[in-house]
């Protein structure tokens, strides 16, 4: 079976389409719990995001700040194996018809088999791989299954990415860039800032290929701002935060369906 990068860039293409950018929420599988992490998720895509990223909880996720490190822990201390991210994708695509990503530091996905993760992603209805810490050197045999199995391989670039080294990420790419707002690791911010824009606009002259910024927006008035120079906006940390602050799973449900929705007004308004 092939995974859905056509459904991504669809979605993707339908958003430009419409003026707007879209809107990409994002969730560890297995947080609070693997049935309560679907619930979420597709409380997330009925409350107006266009896409989902369903995190694999790592022991030492570098890119992620200390609000997605707790979920991580919370996933991984529930017993959340590589099976309940693959079936999380499934459920949660199945419900909603999205286009649900994976996004995996590379260790799991090497020990569980390249050849193995792509074709189970893909069979559980997987649109693709966010890779943070995968070298674009080192990442032909993913990139290899991945176009075999009709998965997009997205890569991250940040602002200390030179042009000649985002040519390089952009070229091996598909689905869309990752660009990081900001050196650091994920969190939400006052404000996204200026580097998040020109990163873009750097990013833009290289490729064609959509560019979606991620770290640091937790707002309508932060998404409408990166929904002015960004194809699509990410957001993580302000949905887990929502997740954390609700003793109650119903309430927590509904934060997150809520949040969803002002920030999709946000990206529709574009400051």
């Amino acid at each position: 079976m092939a995974g859905n990068l056509e459904l991504l860039n669809s979605v993707l293409a339908q958003a430009r389409a419409e003026n707007r950018a879209a809107l990409v929420g994002y969730l560890p599988a297995g947080f609070p719990t693997v049935d309560g992490g679907v619930e979420a998720m597709v409380s997330m895509l009925d409350g107006g995001c266009d896409i989902v990223e369903v995190g694999l909880p790592h022991s030492d996720p570098v890119l992620d700040g200390p609000v997605i490190q707790t979920a991580d822990d919370i996933a991984l201390r529930g017993g959340v194996k590589i099976v309940d991210v693959i079936r999380t994708v499934r459920e949660v695509h199945t419900a909603t018809g999205a286009p649900v990503l994976c996004m995996t530091y590379w260790n799991p996905v090497d020990r569980y088999g390249v050849e193995r993760f792509a074709a189970d992603l893909a069979e559980a209805g997987g649109a693709g791989c966010i890779l943070p810490d995968l070298p674009v050197e080192e990442s032909e045999v993913w990139r290899k299954a991945a176009e075999q199995h009709g998965l997009a391989t997205v890569f991250v670039v940040a602002p200390s990415s030179r042009d000649e080294r985002l040519a390089k990420i952009t070229a091996a790419g598909s689905g869309f860039v990752y660009a990081a707002s900001l050196m650091g690791v994920t969190g939400t911010r006052e404000s996204v800032g200026r580097e998040a824009q020109d990163l873009v606009t750097r990013t833009r002259a290289i490729t064609d290929l959509p560019v979606c910024v991620g770290l640091g927006v937790s707002n309508a008035e932060q998404a409408a701002e990166v929904a002015r120079f960004a194809d699509g906006v990410i957001v993580g940390s302000a949905f887990v935060k929502r997740l954390l602050a609700e003793d109650d799973a119903e309430a927590g449900i509904a934060g997150v369906r809520a949040l969803a929705g002002r920030l999709a007004e946000g990206v529709r308004r574009r400051a």
